[in-house]
């Protein structure tokens, strides 16, 4: 940092288990890469090419590239898996991690219908290759699972071999663990809380508002996933107490 300021929350430390930022790239180009590395890199932790847009993506190989070479992990986003899922195509898809070097993988269901028992072997059999990250929770908003149901599986895929689980908000916010308006469903939160380690969960917060949330409720070190590339500074901000949001949060932190 450039100057030095008293009460300012401790943050964890690359690599790290709590304090994880998901930034999620939708598309960006080479040289874009190269900015978001050259401005944000410090601050994330892994990267996300969001739902099956590593499809469509030019110049794939050299994207990820440049990602490995800064020493930042990415990954497929779920809809991917679920793409070569519901066509019969796993072992392609196994495949295509080998192909393109990917040391992380997502395991979802949110556009599939999927027997959880299922999901899990799909996790312990990926997990064998790569490291997991599971997400629970689904894409369609009409679907409300209750909390018990969260907090079910997630702890079965945290079982199964995921190394943390995902609470799905999709890239807008408005589904899953927000209601559409973007508000948080504060008492499915807190109860997930009550039954799994908060550093084996990532909370997909891609609004403002939804990170100060989190923030304020678990700390500078919560994990927050689909984070916008250009939003990694300015979250790393509310993290530390400086900017308007969390201000005076950590003011009265013991020096």
């Amino acid at each position: 940092m450039h100057y030095v300021l008293n009460n300012i929350p401790e943050r964890t430390q690359k690599p790290r288990e709590k304090g994880f930022t998901m930034a999620m790239d939708k598309g960006l180009s080479l040289r874009e890469v190269e900015d978001f590395i050259e401005t944000s890199g410090v601050y994330t932790d892994i990267v996300k090419l969001g739902w099956a847009t590593s499809y469509v993506t030019p110049n794939l190989k050299e994207k990820l590239k440049l990602y490995r070479d800064a020493g930042i992990p990415t990954y497929f986003g779920g809809t991917l898996f679920e793409a070569f899922v519901i066509r019969d195509q796993f072992e392609d898809y196994r495949r295509i991690l080998d192909e393109f070097e990917m040391t992380f993988a997502e395991v979802s269901d949110g556009s599939i219908s999927l027997n959880h028992d299922t999901k899990c072997e799909y996790i312990q059999t990926l997990a064998k290759q790569v490291t997991v990250l599971s997400e629970v929770g689904s894409k369609d908003a009409a679907k409300i699972i209750p909390p018990y149901k969260w907090i079910q599986q997630m702890n079965k895929e945290l079982e199964a071999g995921a190394w943390k689980v995902i609470g799905e908000a999709r890239e807008g916010g408005n589904v899953g663990l927000f209601r559409d308006s973007g508000e948080v469903r504060q008492g499915l939160v807190e109860e997930i809380l009550t039954q799994v380690p908060e550093e084996k969960i990532i909370w997909e917060a891609p609004q403002k508002a939804q990170q100060v949330w989190f923030i304020k409720l678990i700390g500078a070190n919560v994990n927050l996933g689909n984070i916008a590339p250009n939003e990694i500074i300015p979250l790393e901000t509310i993290r530390l107490g400086l900017r308007g949001d969390t201000f005076d949060h950590f003011l009265n932190l013991e020096k």
